[in-house]
């Protein structure tokens, strides 16, 4: 009966994590660094309109592109990019963070969640 019991207790133990990986990853996505990544990639990572203004007279918008399809290598170059030449800012984030967010973009656009 002892064994039993360590048996059925054994994995309740081993997972120390109090959270999934999969709410770890909604909680990095939607704040990385102060700045979620929702407020200019949407929800599910469709992409949003980040800014409406008026240049020449003519009615322009800035839009963060949709990374719902976007390969994990450029995905993973875009959000590692020292460079300072587009809206998108620099996270620092370390190589597990970028992996996890990008594992959460294709699970919540995908049919099965988890």
């Amino acid at each position: 009966m002892r064994f039993f019991l360590l048996l059925f207790f054994v994995p309740l133990i081993a997972d120390d994590s109090f959270i999934t990986r999969f709410e770890y990853a909604k909680m990095l996505y939607e704040n990385p660094r102060g700045v979620g990544c929702h407020y200019c990639h949407g929800l599910k990572g469709e992409g949003k309109i980040i800014a409406k203004y008026i240049e020449k007279g003519k009615k322009r918008y800035l839009k963060a592109p949709d990374i719902r399809d976007v390969e994990y290598k450029r995905f993973y170059k875009k959000l590692n990019s020292k460079k300072f030449k587009s809206a998108m800012p620099s996270y620092f984030l370390t190589r597990s963070e970028i992996k996890t967010l990008y594992y959460y973009i294709k699970m919540i656009n995908s049919e099965d969640k988890r």
